[in-house]
């Protein structure tokens, strides 16, 4: 078979054909961020510690899985009067093939969502500073309304006198959730270091466990069956595994080919099957025979 192939369950079987078919029209994808946590680990191949969450079973996407912190982009994302350390937005669409608005809106909804769902805020007061210790019950409290959707970031920012931090976030690619899922995002995904002084926390209420784990240990889970993961996901973990450290990692974003990933479909007599890139599979491939020789 061809190694770019995946197959799909059984259970989106049907839904495969009817998409193939044209009995069924694709959802619109919708905007979102997700932030994919660094932090040191053991210096060796894929030994850089990645932050997850594994969403409770009964959410209606990706229910069950293990994924990085991230959501939706909110309309409050898009507000204009929000503090701004960094590559400002209009640089950050540049990067992002998006206008200014919409680049904001991106970014912004990457630092909230890492804080609602980590507790780790990429802001601070001032151009070199970033918050410390973010576990006090006042900033849970905030954390929880803006989860609750109680409290806008922008509010959240101007009261405690703080700007996002864009410069703490780098892009590292984006994907588009394949035609027959119902629920469809257009997802980019960025990378950032665990800021000194701040600690992760399991506060999200879409999550049932979180974790740090280094990102061989991920991959063998993942292999073994004891993790679940979507592609995005697992192929992120893939890309980080050359990183010896964070600061590593974070500077070869700008050098990558950030093209958006969009999985093709393809239905045959024996089923529905799902397209990856060969250069992703070719990675896998590659880390797979690394990671054998470890052992």
């Amino acid at each position: 078979m061809d190694p770019t192939l995946r197959g799909l369950p059984d259970h989106l079987l049907e839904n495969a054909r009817a998409f193939a078919d044209g009995t069924k029209t694709p959802a619109e994808p919708r905007d979102a961020s997700t932030v994919v946590l660094l932090r040191g680990g053991d210096g060796a191949e894929g030994g850089v510690e990645i932050y997850l969450l594994r969403r409770t079973v009964d959410m209606a996407f990706a229910g069950g899985f293990c994924v990085f912190p991230g959501g939706r982009v909110d309309p409050r994302d898009f507000d204009h009067h929000i503090g701004w350390v960094g590559p400002s937005p209009a640089e950050w669409g540049a990067m992002l093939d998006a206008d200014e608005e919409h680049a904001r809106a991106l970014v912004c909804a990457a630092v909230r969502e890492t804080f609602e769902e980590s507790g780790v805020l990429l802001a601070g007061p001032t151009e070199d500073t970033v918050v410390g210790d973010t576990t006090g019950d006042d900033w849970e409290q905030d954390r929880q309304d803006l989860e609750a959707h109680e409290l806008a970031f922008t509010d959240f920012l101007d009261r405690r006198g703080l700007k996002v931090r864009s410069d703490l976030l780098h892009w590292w690619g984006s994907w588009i959730t394949p035609v027959f899922e119902p629920r469809r995002y257009d997802t980019r995904f960025f990378v950032a270091q665990l800021p000194d002084g701040q600690v992760t926390r399991d506060v999200s209420s879409e999550s049932d466990q979180v974790v740090w784990m280094r990102v061989r240990d991920v991959i063998d889970a993942v292999d073994g069956k004891q993790l679940a993961m979507l592609p995005p996901t697992y192929a992120t973990c893939l890309e980080l595994y050359d990183f010896a450290d964070p600061a590593a990692a974070l500077a070869s974003a700008a050098g990558r080919d950030r093209s958006p990933i969009v999985p093709e479909m393809q239905v045959a007599e024996d089923g529905a099957y799902l397209r990856l890139p060969h250069r992703l599979v070719s990675l896998g491939a590659s880390v797979a025979e690394r990671m054998g020789t470890r052992r």
